[in-house]
């Protein structure tokens, strides 16, 4: 039985006395609160979109920043469900990548790429600290200002997704990334660019990563005989007396006149000359940029190019790992290794890397007391105050690293050392620069060359000097009227115009010991041949093996047979125990 009606409740159809028709109002509190919402989890987004149009120039760059941040995005949400703390995490990833990389860009003038994270150190970090020490306290602030706000939008955000079906769109993005990166690949040069931050760091990740797999770190062969034997400790006997050595890096320095056009100040070319009045030339395997490449050929006496898409963190990589060099050679031979360096130590790994190669005593700027870039006297001064500070019955080798025709020359470097200066009138102010600064560097030189004279009378020295690269604007002078695709592609190829420098021999109570390692023209690989080839000085079977290479690939390493012999070189020291992890 239905039951009766009740006279005092509405029926259906009729309005209920005292309230509106409709449904519920929604309060007016509770759906800005929903507004708000909604602008957590779309703020993320549409501050990535202002950042990828600000940071990313060209359509192929815009689309691998679009792909990564689906790939980061979905990622966080497959982890925690929660849109908005997952765009806000994105956002906070993407802006701390950029300014690491706008960070790293000021210092070695290239951006971040994913192989930085692959060799990430302490070295890195504690470099990082020390030319930026406001950067950790930067770092714990901007943590405890984001940790609340992180932990009140997990706490607010309303939303949550299913993790399966973010999963499957973090893998479609990657895929997509993958295809991007296999189909598109970047180019090398790129990364000297100021830009692109996010899509270059993504896209090399695919290719670090897919190389490493396939290849490794460094390029070798399977297998190589026949084995090399390794040196005793006790086994270098020099005929005569040994001299001291000193090696010294002349930033960015090369024979300007190799440029067409080019006005040079008078008497030039002089400071490129060795003792027998010979010009050499010096391949180095990196154009305009860094000298680590060239640091690692002369210790190591190894190529950089061994290390393919790697080959930019060829110091930090080979930290530890490649305990096989010229200063080693030369401690075995009763030399004391001494190294001045113009940055700080943790640069590039460079005081552990020149550790790993036999240098006992580093001095980095910090302990040589150097205030930003210093003449090349401020160096050769520190290098005459050390060797008089050691005993003269054991032999020194010193590595002088110099820095003060490092870019930019768009500023005029220390004006008063050269008052009565007078550009010779290129059309470009950075080539007069340039030029003045050379002649800084020649006549410091010369001061140096005096002083040794004067304060060790008697002593022999053989003294090793080399360009580690031409300067960022010589392919525009070596190539008047190529664009720049034409002089990416000469670059890539390694056209020998665009690496020679030179290096030059030059003795002190001392008459260097003919070779046929002396050659006109050599791979930087092969420097630390020459050295102990013309300071008398026996070699190892490291060294005589590579010696042979040298004659019979007419002084090219790494591009002799398409790198065939430097991949079986390396196989052997790997066998060998000079070359571990790799």
């Amino acid at each position: 039985m239905a039951p009766l009606p009740n006279p005092e409740l509405p029926g259906p159809g009729l309005p209920t006395p005292g309230l509106p028709d409709g449904p519920p109002a929604v309060p007016a509190a509770a759906a800005g609160v929903a507004v708000w919402r909604w602008l957590a989890v779309a703020a993320p987004h549409l501050a990535a979109a202002a950042v990828m149009l600000q940071t990313e120039t060209d359509v192929l760059s815009r689309l691998g920043f679009a792909l990564s941040w689906g790939l980061v995005n979905f990622v966080f949400v497959a982890a925690l469900r929660r849109p908005a703390l997952s765009g806000a995490l994105s956002l906070t990833l993407v802006v701390i990548l950029i300014l690491m990389s706008r960070l790293k860009h000021d210092v070695v003038q290239m951006t971040a790429n994913f192989v930085d994270l692959m060799v990430i150190d302490r070295d890195t970090i504690a470099f990082l600290f020390t030319i930026f020490p406001n950067l950790r306290w930067s770092a714990i602030g901007a943590a405890m200002a984001l940790l609340p706000l992180m932990y009140a939008l997990w706490w607010l955000d309303p939303f949550r997704i299913r993790r399966l079906p973010a999963l499957a769109l973090a893998l479609g993005c990657l895929a997509a990334l993958v295809a991007t990166a296999k189909t598109w690949p970047d180019e090398a040069w790129r990364g000297y660019y100021d830009d692109g931050y996010v899509s270059k760091f993504a896209r090399s990740g695919v290719t670090a990563v897919s190389d490493f797999i396939r290849y490794g770190f460094m390029d070798s062969d399977a297998v190589a005989t026949p084995p090399l034997k390794l040196p005793l400790v006790d086994a270098c006997h020099p005929a005569g007396r040994r001299p001291n050595i000193i090696l010294i890096h002349d930033e960015s320095s090369f024979d300007l006149r190799a440029a067409p056009g080019v006005k040079v100040p008078e008497g030039y070319g002089a400071h490129f000359l060795s003792f027998d009045g010979r010009e050499r030339k010096f391949l180095a395997e990196s154009n305009g940029g860094p000298s680590w490449f060239t640091e690692y050929n002369v210790l190591a006496g190894l190529s950089s190019r061994s290390f393919g898409p790697f080959a930019y963190f060829v110091t930090r990589i080979a930290s530890s790992r490649v305990t096989r060099g010229l200063p080693l050679a030369l401690r075995r031979c009763g030399y004391a290794t001494v190294s001045l360096y113009p940055a700080f130590s943790g640069f590039m790994s460079a005081q552990a890397f020149q550790t790993t190669t036999g240098v006992e005593e580093f001095y980095d700027a910090g302990a040589l007391g150097a205030n930003g870039i210093e003449p090349d006297s401020f160096f050769y001064d520190k290098a005459t105050a050390l060797l008089g500070g050691r005993k003269a019955t054991q032999p020194v080798f010193m590595f002088v690293y110099l820095a003060a025709n490092h870019f930019p020359w768009g500023i005029r470097f220390r004006p008063e050392l050269t008052p009565a200066w007078r550009g010779p009138g290129n059309q470009s102010p950075d080539v007069d620069e340039y030029l003045r600064r050379q002649t800084m560097s020649a006549h410091d030189y010369r001061g140096f060359v005096a002083q040794l004279k004067a304060r060790f009378p008697g002593e022999p020295f053989l003294i090793v000097r080399y360009g580690d690269h031409q300067p960022e604007f010589s392919p525009q002078l070596l190539g008047p009227g190529l664009s720049e695709a034409e002089i990416g592609e000469r670059l890539m190829s390694y056209d020998p115009r665009y690496y020679a420098t030179y290096y030059a021999l030059d003795a002190i109570n001392f008459t260097p010991s003919a070779s046929a390692t002396a050659m006109d023209t050599i791979d930087g690989a092969y420097l630390p041949l020459v050295v102990q080839e013309t300071a008398g000085l026996p070699l190892d079977a490291s060294f005589e093996e590579q010696k042979a290479i040298m004659l019979r690939c007419a002084g090219v390493f790494y591009g002799c047979r398409d790198g065939a012999e430097a991949r079986r070189f390396n196989r052997l020291l790997i066998d060998a125990g000079f070359i571990k992890g790799l």
